[in-house]
C-alpha cells in the first residue's frame, strides 16, 4: 500500500494526583481548550474535552504519526505547565502517572459524546471510582486495583 491511513478513536481519561490541587471550575474550560490545542499540534483530532474537578475525558482521534503513551505524556506536561502559569493555586497540580485509554466504535461514537457532555449530571450518581471501574471491565481490560488508586 502506498498511503497509510487510519481513523482510530480514543476515549482517554486520566485523574488529578491524589494530593494534587482540584480543578476550579474558572479555569476548567480555558484547560480544556488548551488540552484540544495540544491535540491538534499532535495531528490528533479533539472531538470532546470535558471533566470534572478531579478528572478529564478527551475523545479524539489518534494521530498515526504518534504514540498514544507519548500523547498522553506531551498532554499531561502541557497542561500540567500551562495550569501552574494561571495562577499561584495551581503550584502543586499535577496529573496521576497513569491513565486509562478505551477505544470507541463508529458506532459508539454519539454515545460517548453524550457521556463526556453530561460529566456533571453523570458524576451526581456515580463516583469517579466507580465510573473509572465500570469502564474497565466494560472494556475488559485487566487491572489489578491495588494500582489503580496509588500515586
Amino acid at each position: 500500500m502506498s498511503q497509510s491511513l487510519s481513523l482510530l478513536y480514543v476515549h482517554l481519561i486520566f485523574h488529578i494526583g491524589n494530593k494534587s490541587t482540584a480543578l476550579r471550575s474558572v479555569e476548567a474550560n480555558p484547560l480544556f481548550h488548551y488540552i484540544s490545542g495540544i491535540l491538534k499540534e499532535k495531528e490528533c483530532y479533539p472531538v470532546r474535552v470535558n471533566g470534572m474537578p478531579d478528572h478529564v475525558h478527551l475523545l479524539f482521534v489518534l494521530s498515526k504519526n504518534i504514540a498514544l503513551a507519548d500523547l498522553v505524556r506531551d498532554v499531561k506536561r502541557s497542561s500540567t505547565n500551562w495550569l501552574k502559569t494561571t495562577n499561584p493555586y495551581y503550584r502543586n497540580f499535577r496529573w496521576q502517572t497513569g491513565y486509562g485509554a478505551f477505544s470507541v466504535s463508529v458506532s459508539s461514537y454519539q454515545r460517548v459524546i453524550n457521556y463526556i457532555d453530561n460529566q456533571p449530571q453523570h458524576h451526581a450518581k456515580k463516583s469517579f471510582r466507580e465510573e473509572y471501574l465500570y469502564l474497565l471491565k466494560e472494556s475488559g481490560i485487566e487491572y489489578n486495583e491495588e494500582f489503580l488508586w496509588n500515586d
